[in-house]
């Protein structure tokens, strides 16, 4: 897959293309539905794919402070279109000056003159151009005066819930990584450094990652987690009971992502991990003293064990 930054990145010569557009966060089962029909389409027609989408998120750049949780980072997320079968990911920086760009100039510049759309495919509530003022309307419109096609990419719902990715955040938000996986087709992932916390786990037995994660991660409510842990350039996954909280039993302050990995020794600092959270064991709870939290640790460690044999 060929990786653009900006549209007018596509080379001189460049042919016609089928393009979807979105920020395509988590990359759920309807975006996967809408990128494949995207690459069947293009198949079909003998031209490239091409996914276009923004970093950073629109919503900040239109409404300082109101950047959603960040369910896949752009590398994993580039990883994840890439696994879809894409000719081409075309990152667009959203900046304030291109947030001003009228519909019809978006249509013109990036569509016409820089990606050669022979068809697009969007979602029914699909908006583009300055204050979102675009629609599928008239992006059909313009396509019968530029000489591209405009498809609906179909609707994916199970249970009379449509997947999207704030549904998907507010599963994580709740805790609840089992619905969330079944929205993405996959467990939620957060990922992050691991740093030196406070040593408390190794004084306890169980020692502990303790990861920085973007400020925008999407990270699930506080409890405690059975998850696998991946390290790079590894190739099987190790299980990890996640802890997410604030330690209250010690009176914690500072919300915490903290990892034991289960059947391994060794020196885990500095090292950039990913957590796929598999299920929700239960909530965070203070002790009034170390040994029930010792032995609520062994708990989770083989409760752990049983749900991701």
């Amino acid at each position: 897959m060929q990786r653009w930054r900006g549209y007018d990145a596509a080379p001189g010569g460049w042919g016609r293309s089928v393009v979807t557009i979105g920020v395509f966060d988590g990359v759920h089962k309807g975006h996967q539905a809408t990128i494949g029909h995207t690459v069947a389409r293009a198949r079909e027609l003998g031209v490239q794919s091409v996914v276009v989408t923004f970093d950073p998120h629109p919503a900040e750049v239109v409404r300082p402070g109101s950047h959603p949780a960040v369910l896949t980072e752009p590398a994993r997320k580039a990883e994840l279109i890439e696994a879809l079968g894409v000719d081409v990911l075309c990152v667009v920086p959203f900046t304030p000056e291109f947030s001003r760009v009228p519909a019809e100039q978006f249509v013109h510049d990036v569509l016409v003159e820089h990606l050669h759309a022979a068809l697009v495919v969007v979602g029914g509530n699909f908006r583009f151009g300055h204050r979102a003022a675009g629609d599928v309307a008239l992006l059909e419109r313009l396509g019968q005066t530029f000489g591209f096609g405009v498809e609906g990419a179909p609707l994916v719902a199970e249970a009379g819930t449509v997947f999207s990715s704030t549904y998907i955040r507010s599963c994580v938000d709740a805790g609840d990584v089992g619905a969330a996986a079944a929205a993405l087709g996959r467990p939620h992932r957060v990922e992050g450094v691991v740093v030196r916390g406070d040593q408390r786990g190794r004084e306890l037995g169980f020692p502990t990652a303790n990861l920085l994660c973007h400020r925008y991660a999407a990270v699930p409510a506080d409890g405690v987690y059975a998850a696998r842990l991946i390290r790079r350039g590894q190739h099987e996954p190790l299980l990890a009971a996640v802890s997410v909280g604030t330690n209250p039993t010690f009176s914690g302050r500072e919300r915490r992502v903290e990892a034991y990995a289960l059947d391994f020794s060794g020196d885990l600092y500095g090292e950039r991990l990913a957590l796929d959270f598999v299920a929700h064991l239960r909530g965070q709870i203070r002790y009034d003293s170390i040994e029930p939290l010792i032995a609520q640790m062994n708990q989770d460690v083989e409760r752990t064990r049983r749900v991701l044999a």
